[in-house]
């Protein structure tokens, strides 16, 4: 049995984020971060976006790619573009990501990064225990604070339970075919699903290459060469690329429901990230909320406090998201039209504060009243009569 101040289960977004933050208050022990040895419990290279300002970002040294302008594509072919000043839309590669923060977890040697597949977590009054599987045998360690980032092996109970689903080439064309200053967010023309919503999304890495996802909103997933159907129509029928090479592959599910995801657990032992919370239900953003979510937990370890993890959203903004979740699900909203009006009648910044959950009441009522005000209203008033169940069955 090894003794920690802190132990951190897994080494994603959530996971670093938290190891850097809490290396920074200068911990009263060890802090362990526990990450999956190489093999399938390891999570391929992923890619996050988010906005903030466009200099002085304190992971602008591993940002992939920046735009500073933002543009969306209606299912009839109308384009919104609009400048982002004073923000950009940053691309963060996981690997990246993960070097930046190890060169800075070296300089702090209360860190100690350990590979280790979590077999068990026990709670207690004064401590709490973590067991794990290591290359040198069975690792327990006792802690005064567990702060678990690996995914809910369940979904929580909800009223509405849908899944942003994607599958992304990275491509290289022979030919100038994007423009580097512009990210492509949603592009409708794509068929659109009975229930939910489908589009296209385009990072341009440079003139000739991008990474070009196809996106759905919906209940259940596809097969792989599903994806790939679409995504080859996209790229051939709509963007017109010519010939390309594929680089590279991303694939992934997040979810996107109104189930209440639990940030405490036991008297020592939390939840953090996708986990805790922290994908935004309507949009499935996570990244730049992870990171209020990790400085909150620093500042309350730091004071002196519990370090429960502060909600990553607000509850208006929740159940706002819960009522388009439902009106989605139900068909009574237009998915493509909705987001493309969204672009089209605010301007950037209000609207990235909106999905990003900075916005004010006055700019929601003003988000609000200019969209489709009675299936929105419908749905409102249909969830207080609805219960939060579980789900029956996995998506497939």
């Amino acid at each position: 049995m090894e003794d920690a101040e802190v132990v951190i289960i897994g080494a994603g977004a959530a996971g670093l984020s938290l190891a850097r933050r809490l290396a920074a208050t200068r911990p009263a022990g060890p802090v362990v971060l526990l990450e999956p040895p190489d093999g399938p419990l390891r999570s391929p290279v992923r890619t996050w976006c988010w906005w903030e300002a466009a200099d002085g970002g304190e992971y602008d040294a591993a940002v992939r790619a920046s735009w500073d302008r933002i543009a969306v594509h209606g299912p009839a072919g109308e384009r919104v573009e609009a400048p982002l000043a004073p923000l950009r839309y940053k691309m963060l590669r996981s690997d990246d990501f993960e070097a930046l923060v190890a060169g800075e977890l070296a300089e702090h040697p209360a860190v100690h990064r350990l590979p280790g597949a979590v077999t068990a977590v026990h709670d207690g009054p004064r401590a709490a225990e973590v067991v794990a599987d290591t290359p040198g045998g069975v690792l327990r360690l006792r802690a005064r604070w567990v702060f678990d980032s690996r995914p809910p092996r369940e979904l929580p109970p909800a009223r509405t339970r849908l899944l942003q689903h994607f599958r992304g080439w990275f491509v290289r064309t022979a030919e100038v075919a994007f423009d580097p200053a512009v990210a492509l967010l949603m592009d409708f023309r794509v068929p659109q699903p009975s229930g939910g919503l489908a589009f296209g999304y385009v990072l341009p890495t440079g003139p000739r290459g991008a990474l070009v996802e196809y996106t759905r909103f919906s209940a259940d997933l596809l097969g792989r060469d599903a994806y790939d159907a679409a995504l080859d129509r996209y790229v051939r029928e709509v963007l017109g690329l010519g010939r390309f090479r594929t680089t590279g592959t991303e694939q992934g599910a997040i979810p996107m429901t109104d189930g209440v995801f639990p940030r405490r657990v036991g008297a020592r032992v939390f939840r953090i990230g996708t986990a805790g919370g922290a994908t935004r239900p309507a949009t499935g953003y996570t990244f730049s909320a992870i990171q209020r979510q990790s400085r909150g937990i620093a500042q309350a370890y730091a004071a002196g406090r519990v370090p429960v993890p502060p909600p990553p959203h607000r509850r208006r903004h929740l159940a706002m998201d819960a009522a388009l979740l439902r009106a989605l699900d139900r068909g009574r909203l237009n998915g493509a039209a909705y987001f493309t009006g969204l672009f089209r009648s605010h301007p950037p910044g209000r609207l990235l504060r909106f999905l990003d959950g900075g916005s004010t009441l006055r700019e929601e009522a003003m988000v609000g009243l200019r969209g489709p005000v009675v299936p929105m209203a419908l749905s409102c008033a249909e969830l207080p009569l609805l219960r939060r169940r579980p789900r029956v069955g996995r998506p497939g």
